[in-house]
């Protein structure tokens, strides 16, 4: 029996390591920390806990920056033109499972967020972070949908061109 519950437990590996797990809800404003291998940590900060993708209202948006520190804090300046990746909708897990770990929050200005946001489906048709269809392209352009923490990791290792973590 112990054999057969070993075969089905799939083991997920992954380039960011685990931190801090919690139950805090993310804020508007938050930024947190994520860790790839080489040790150095990324910045990231919730832009809305309202934002609609297509699995429906309640998703968290979210901007990953370039800028790299050896120390969790104080944060860096993140500003909206250094993005590593395009903005991404996901939900509360990334904290949940410790990929994700709130260092401080700052009160968002106008200047901290980008003037549109803009995702791509698999249609080719683009939407903002409210599913309010959009004539064209604004970049930087995301994928439509809901990333997972695997997701998030995925882009991120392409970002800092690090092998992705192998599926297992």
């Amino acid at each position: 029996m112990g054999r057969c519950l070993a075969q089905r437990k799939r083991v997920l590996t992954m380039n960011l390591t685990v931190s801090k797990k919690t139950r805090r809800a993310p804020e508007v404003g938050d930024i947190f920390i994520m860790q790839p291998p080489d040790g150095q940590f990324l910045f990231g900060r919730v832009i809305s806990t309202d934002a609609a993708g297509p699995m429906g209202v309640g998703c968290v948006l979210v901007y990953v920056y370039r800028r790299r520190a050896s120390m969790k804090a104080p944060a860096p300046e993140l500003l909206r033109d250094q993005l590593l990746v395009p903005p991404m909708m996901t939900n509360k897990l990334p904290w949940t499972k410790g990929y994700f770990e709130y260092v401080e929050n700052h009160p968002l200005s106008a200047m901290d967020r980008l003037q549109q946001h803009c995702f791509r489906d698999t249609r080719g048709w683009y939407f903002d972070e409210h599913g309010a269809r959009l004539p064209g392209a604004t970049e930087p352009v995301g994928s439509w949908g809901l990333d997972s923490f695997r997701t998030i990791d995925d882009k991120i290792s392409r970002a800092l061109g690090i092998p992705l973590a192998p599926d297992e």
